[in-house]
């Protein structure tokens, strides 16, 4: 059993990181570190597999709320969520052969590309301008869930604010709309690569429980929030995050290089 003043800390990311997660995504850029962090010996895909148990009820909880409040395209999630699943199991398994240091660079350069694109960008997301004509919509919504649900099963963090960012640069949804059918999305996908993780034992429940009922609690009211303050609530917590999630990759891919 942990100790309790960790269990306490981890809580305590865990309610932060729902918040977080609801309303843009990117909520394992609190909880992965801190997992790292409190419990240094844990292999990679035990750190993922707990992140992803304590935090997909809490994507849940959003994504009910999205449903109750915000107009959902049925037919372009069920395409997207349908190629996010299939890919998300299939990056699970890579994972745990694979180093996640193969995507970093990568998550690095493009993470710095969508901060400057949304930063310059200043209506982005504001309105829904839908960008291609409506029989295409599927198509492109399968694609970007399924490049999108390979990452979150291979790595994760950052899966929801890119699903985010898809929709809305890509497709033309506003960042409220997005965010609804990225939380739904982030479900299916979960789910999916939680099942590889679970039936490999790569959760650690007496951490994982407590988080998932923390994660709860910041999901619902972040999800409550966007919804009341719009989309330019969104878009400014979607650039601090994404910030955040270039810090994060920018330290990690200096450190190996480095050898730190």
């Amino acid at each position: 059993m942990p100790e309790f003043t960790t269990l306490i800390l981890l809580c305590l990311t865990a309610l932060t990181a729902g918040f977080i997660d609801s309303v843009v995504g990117g909520g394992g850029l609190v909880q992965i570190p801190a997992l790292f962090l409190l419990f240094p010996h844990f292999p990679v895909p035990r750190v993922i597999g707990t992140n992803r148990f304590s935090s997909f009820m809490g994507t849940g909880v959003a994504a009910w709320q999205y449903i109750q409040r915000v107009a959902v395209p049925w037919s372009i999630v069920l395409w997207a969520a349908v190629a996010a699943s299939i890919c998300s199991f299939l990056g699970a398994r890579l994972s745990s052969m694979l180093p996640g240091a193969v995507l970093k660079p990568i998550m690095l350069v493009l993470m710095t590309g969508i901060a400057i694109y949304t930063y310059r960008n200043k209506t982005l997301g504001q309105e829904e301008n839908l960008r291609v004509a409506p029989h295409k919509l599927p198509w492109l919504a399968g694609a970007l869930g399924g490049a999108i649900g390979f990452y979150n099963g291979f790595v994760g963090p950052g899966t929801g604010s890119l699903l985010v960012f898809g929709f809305v640069s890509l497709l033309g949804y506003d960042f409220l709309r997005a965010s609804a059918q990225a939380k739904l999305i982030n479900v299916v996908a979960d789910v999916s690569s939680l099942i590889f993780f679970i039936t490999n034992g790569f959760v650690t429940y007496e951490l994982a429980i407590p988080m998932m009922l923390c994660n709860m609690a910041g999901s619902f009211i972040g999800s409550r929030m966007a919804i009341g303050r719009g989309s330019a609530f969104i878009r400014a917590l979607f650039l601090v995050v994404v910030f955040g999630l270039i810090a994060r990759f920018g330290y990690e891919v200096v450190s190996e290089w480095g050898g730190w």
